[in-house]
Order: C-alpha cells, then structure tokens, then sequence
C-alpha cells in the first residue's frame, strides 16, 4: 500500500509539474519564428501585421486562453501576451472595429452564434475573470461590431451561492 501511494504522489508530482509550465513560458523576445515553432508547435493560426506577423495560439474552443507571439519584420518575438482579458476586450471599437479586427486581436472564438433576437453573427469567446466568463462579440450584417460584453458561463450543475 505503501509503495502504491508513493507512486500515486510521484505521478501527481510530475503531471503537476508539466501543467504548470506552459510552453508558452518558454516563449522569449528576440527568438526566431522557428524556435517559437518548434516550442510550441504550429499556430493555430498566422495573420499578417503591419511591421511583421502574429503566430496565434488558440486554446478556443474548450480552453479559456489566446496567447499571440508578434513578430517583427525579421522574423524575431517582439511580444508575448494572452489576449483574453477584460483589458484587452476593453480595446473593441463599437461601430469601428470589424470581424476581420476581432479575429486578428482574439484568434478564432469558442464559438459563433446566431440568435433570433440578433441580425448577425455572435462570436462568443471562453476566459477566466476570476471565474469561467464569456465574451460575446455582436457583430451586424456588414460584420461590424455593434455590441460586446462579457458574462459568467455557468455549466450544468454549477452551484451558485445567493445571499
């Protein structure tokens, strides 16, 4: 029995312990694209930029992260920083900002929706804000932004504590 949990708490060690480090972690400025590649492997998907290119690394649509590597012109990590958070979310432009923006900011989202209530799609994105939450971005026919906001995802089951 002994031997048994020792064994239990060696494998909880080690599978704890390679959840922790990302390999986004290992992520530094100045590496070339193919070292960022070869650390984490192929972006989920890779969107020209002005001065470079942004590799995007999508944990949607079960995970609640978007990390984006930018480039600058010659291929080197200027940047490393997961997008989805309520600062970033924050930078939408109502009325301003397209699809094409949203993607290029926030990856590909968990999910898009349409509703009867509203005339165009919904692109609904999975975050923690100190809890499971979700962003939805209302976009209208021409995919212009005309409404976001976030709101707590509540799974089957979630118990909710009321004063």
């Amino acid at each position: 029995m002994k031997i048994l949990t020792t064994l239990l708490l060696a494998f909880a060690a080690l599978w704890l312990g390679g959840c922790a480090v990302f390999p986004i972690s290992s992520v530094k400025p100045g590496m070339s694209r193919e070292e960022v590649v070869s650390t984490m492997g192929a972006p989920s998907a890779v969107v020209d930029l002005r001065q470079g290119t942004r590799l995007q690394y999508s944990g949607q649509p079960g995970g609640q992260f978007v990390h984006m590597v930018d480039l600058d012109a010659a291929g080197r990590v200027g940047s490393v920083r997961q997008v989805l958070t309520e600062k970033d979310f924050g930078r939408i432009e109502l009325g301003k900002w397209t699809q094409a923006d949203v993607l290029r900011e926030f990856g590909r989202p968990a999910l898009v929706e349409r509703v009867a209530s509203w005339k165009g799609d919904i692109l609904t994105y999975r975050w923690y804000g100190m809890q499971d939450m979700f962003y939805w971005v209302y976009l209208d026919g021409g995919q212009v932004v005309q409404k976001a906001h976030a709101g707590v995802e509540e799974r089957p089951g979630m118990v909710v504590d009321t004063p």
